[in-house]
């Protein structure tokens, strides 16, 4: 770890097939049958460095593609440290220290939120799809109190449970209608404007459309940092409209909610004081091992009502001092990892600081590559950044329009091939793009001119290749 740490060349995404890989795996296996194979300190070695080595490189410069961060290495350490021990946290008894450090990370991050103390409440998850879930079960709950026990029965002659969504929304919302019983065909899409947020001028007339359709909207979710350009909509103006509708506002934060602990970003969700549920992912731009996910509640009873079950065998009959740290009700795992404590250790021995700079730079770091591009004229950049996630089109003067969706994405395959950067591509307008996401701060301007440097030379190659790429000339 310490030589994999050390080593700053930039390296992308060195691809092996999955049967090579799959051979090589199998030969570092033992062929003892009969008995415990003897400990061989070779044979681990290389496994660790098979494992080391495939996959992307998040501390490398050349890692550009992904919302999975690096890691400071102490949460690595801390993260060793869990699996060593094995301390379950969903209930108190298992995990005792991750159940009270979880409450302390809760007061902790609330600050940034807003929320009055002792009112709200914050469990953790494993992922922010699974968090998203069950703010959205609480909502359903909330609003239909009868859906639990008895489904769509306790509907009779009602209008259909809907949910509301901006039109780039994160596809695990998408996935937790058909989950929830909600069903795809209710789910609202909102339409957005040119920035890839939820457009505020026709909110209300998408909301009003819905409910003649037969429909009632009970849960509108926002995006704070959306997983295609990182655009953050306007929740101080949709908390007003769900105030008006009684329709319960969840924020799913995942990747851009870290931007509360930066003093210079945290106005980028403004209005999250008035948000019903938050979703909040730490193994993004709190720079934790995975998962670790923070959900919170504005109101901490409404954390329970995501599920309702009686088990004897872990359910106490009796509460108190310690079942009432116990989180085991409000989430679906029943074991689960102490993920808390790697964010823990992080904010106790360096505190808020080591987060909020990083993150600070990171952001600037986009905003300054951004700048790069709108002086290179073969280059459009699509949005301006509103946090670490950029994209951008290569547009030479030899491409056609029609061409320019093909060339971004051949450039990204043959790019991903070529293993020295890794980025991805992402749809905007129906028309690919070139996007890169800043997780690691030993990237520089530099290493994001050699990037571009590698694009044109793909380019210059494709230009005399039109079997690759459309019709290019």
């Amino acid at each position: 770890m310490e030589k994999h740490l050390a080593d700053l060349s930039i390296k992308g995404l060195a691809l092996t097939e999955p049967a090579v890989l799959s051979r090589a795996a199998k030969a570092l296996m033992t062929t003892e049958q009969e008995h415990i194979a003897g400990y061989d300190g070779d044979r681990l070695a290389a496994i660790l460095d098979l494992y080391v080595k495939t996959g992307i490189q998040v501390h490398s410069p050349g890692y550009m593609g992904r919302q999975f961060s690096s890691t400071v290495p102490l949460a690595g350490v801390i993260d060793f440290v869990s699996s060593v021990v094995n301390q379950p946290s969903s209930f108190y008894e298992a995990g005792q220290l991750p159940n009270v450090v979880e409450k302390i990370m809760a007061d902790e991050l609330n600050r940034f939120i807003g929320w009055p103390p002792d009112s709200f409440a914050m469990v953790t998850t494993s992922g922010g799809s699974l968090a998203n879930l069950t703010a959205m079960l609480a909502a359903r709950n909330d609003k239909f109190p009868g859906f639990w026990s008895e489904g769509s029965a306790a509907l009779p002659g009602q209008a259909r449970p809907a949910i509301a969504v901006g039109d780039d929304v994160h596809y695990s919302v998408s996935r937790t209608a058909g989950v929830m019983g909600i069903g795809e065909a209710q789910i609202v899409r909102l339409p957005l404007n040119g920035a890839q947020q939820i457009d505020m001028n026709r909110v209300r007339p998408a909301l009003d459309a819905a409910e003649r359709r037969g429909l009632r909207v009970f849960c509108l979710v926002a995006s704070a940092g959306t997983t295609s350009v990182g655009a953050f909509d306007r929740i101080d103006r949709l908390a007003e409209v769900a105030r008006e509708r009684d329709i319960w506002l969840h924020v799913d934060g995942a990747h851009g909610a870290s931007l509360l602990v930066s003093d210079q970003l945290r106005h980028r969700l403004r209005g999250i004081e008035q948000a019903d549920s938050l979703t909040w992912d730490a193994h993004k731009m709190m720079f934790t091992p995975a998962p670790c996910t923070l959900l919170f509640y504005r109101e901490k009873d409404k954390s329970r009502r995501a599920f309702r079950q009686v088990a004897s065998y872990v359910f106490d009959e009796e509460p108190d001092v310690y079942t009432a740290m116990d989180s085991g009700g409000k989430t679906i795992e029943c074991t689960k990892r102490p993920m808390i404590m790697p964010l823990w250790v992080l904010w106790a021995m360096y505190g808020r600081a080591l987060f909020a700079e990083k993150i600070d730079y990171l952001c600037r770091l986009t905003r300054d590559v951004h700048r790069i591009l709108l002086s290179e004229p073969d280059f459009e950049t699509t949005h301006f950044p509103e946090s670490n996630i950029l994209c951008f089109r290569y547009r030479p003067g030899w491409v056609r329009d029609e061409d320019v969706h093909r060339l971004q994405v051949t450039i990204r395959d043959r790019i991903k091939l070529q293993g020295t950067f890794f980025i991805s591509k992402v749809d905007i307008d129906g028309v690919a793009a070139l996007r890169v996401v800043m997780m690691n701060h030993l990237i520089t301007e530099e290493h994001f001119r050699m990037l571009l440097a590698e694009i044109r030379a793909v380019g210059l190659e494709l230009s005399g290749d039109r079997q690759h790429v459309g019709g290019l000339r």
